[in-house]
């Protein structure tokens, strides 16, 4: 199972402690704000992580994975890939 919807990954974050923050599979909405946009897309679509969604990777995922203050190089973007590629995901072959 995904840790996030968009391939952080919770278990590493430094958030998730002085936070107090679950994960967002397990919350209504994040510590930091009203909504995760990506999370809110990828639920809507009934997906488990966005490695799943045929628009994998969209431009909303690559933004926050790129973001110059909250970003993570991409890192987020490779974890989906893992994570769809165990689950024989549209990106299997990738």
């Amino acid at each position: 199972m995904a840790e996030s919807r968009c391939g952080i990954l919770c278990g590493a974050c430094e958030y998730r402690e002085q936070m107090h923050c679950k994960g967002c599979v397990y919350i209504e909405k994040p510590f930091w704000g009203d909504l995760c946009p990506v999370k809110a897309c990828c639920e809507d679509r009934a997906l488990e992580h966005c490695g799943v969604c045929a628009d994998f990777p969209c431009g909303l995922l690559t933004q926050f994975a790129y973001d110059k203050a909250q970003g993570d190089d991409g890192k987020r973007i490779e974890q989906c890939k893992k994570w769809a590629a165990t689950e024989g995901g549209p990106h299997h072959n990738q």
